[in-house]
């Protein structure tokens, strides 16, 4: 079913600024909302007329917020389509260059989809780090490589009340700051953007202090994946546990930390 020239949204556009991603219930594609894109030679032209993704990428229910990754072969969106672990999940397609097809889509599993509403997902510039909103969260989940599964997602602390919504996760290309949206006190509105500082955790066990007992905690890990002490290069890590994190730790050391409130 189409929706004519219905609601379109979801911008994700590409690393070098050549292909815009969104979704659309516009005529022309499978579902209720269908993952399209339009193109450009350069940034200094125009869009071309949009592209509607296809029937091995769209499905006749709701497919939405694209999100590419920086080299261009992988596709993240948010589906309800059948063969999902909720009542809507994160899937994923594939193509081996910018000139190929892209892939039968596939769900990104029950290790990262709930039983609920999980959606907008946004990828890190490296591709070891997918943010997205589960339910009324925010969360995230990592990976050591790209070829590597990805980990247990680990809701993220953004220190809202209960009652309160976050969504819309995006993160900077430095992976230094996390944009969301969220409906939390304070702002201007019903829903707000809002922006948090991403720093790495450098006092391991929490007694206030970076020293040689942080120190010690890195070495007994060391060449492990151990999220923990996976702090460089800063912030994110980069999936195992070696001199880039002694680096960062370095660069704190006899810092005084102030407990977490």
């Amino acid at each position: 079913m189409n929706l004519g020239l219905g609601e379109s949204g979801g911008p994700c556009i590409s690393d070098e600024g050549l292909s815009l991603f969104f979704h659309s219930g516009r005529y022309g594609g499978s579902g209720r909302s269908d993952l399209w894109v339009t193109m450009r030679a350069t940034k200094d032209d125009p869009w071309n007329t949009p592209i509607n993704l296809g029937p091995v990428v769209n499905s006749s229910s709701y497919d939405f917020h694209p999100e590419v990754s920086s080299d261009g072969l992988t596709l993240y969106f948010q589906s309800n389509r059948a063969g999902g672990s909720g009542g809507h999940d994160l899937w994923m397609t594939t193509r081996s260059t910018k000139d190929d097809s892209w892939s039968t889509p596939v769900n990104l599993g029950s290790a990262i989809n709930t039983s609920g509403w999980d959606g907008h997902p946004n990828i890190s510039t490296d591709g070891l780090a997918l943010f997205f909103a589960s339910g009324d969260d925010v969360v995230m989940t990592m990976r050591a490589t790209t070829s590597d599964d990805w980990d247990i997602p680990v809701k993220l602390d953004l220190g809202r009340s209960s009652s309160a919504w976050d969504g819309g996760p995006g993160i900077s290309p430095d992976s230094t700051i996390l944009f969301f949206s969220s409906n939390r006190s304070g702002g201007q509105g019903d829903i707000d953007n809002w922006q948090v500082p991403i720093i790495p955790l450098v006092d391991f066990n929490s007694d206030g202090i970076v020293d040689s007992a942080d120190m010690c905690i890195i070495v007994d890990h060391w060449g492990e994946n151990y999220p923990l002490c996976d702090i460089g290069p800063t912030p994110l890590g980069d999936g195992i546990v070696d001199v880039q994190d002694l680096i960062v730790l370095a660069e704190h050391l006899f810092e005084e930390i102030p407990p977490v409130e």
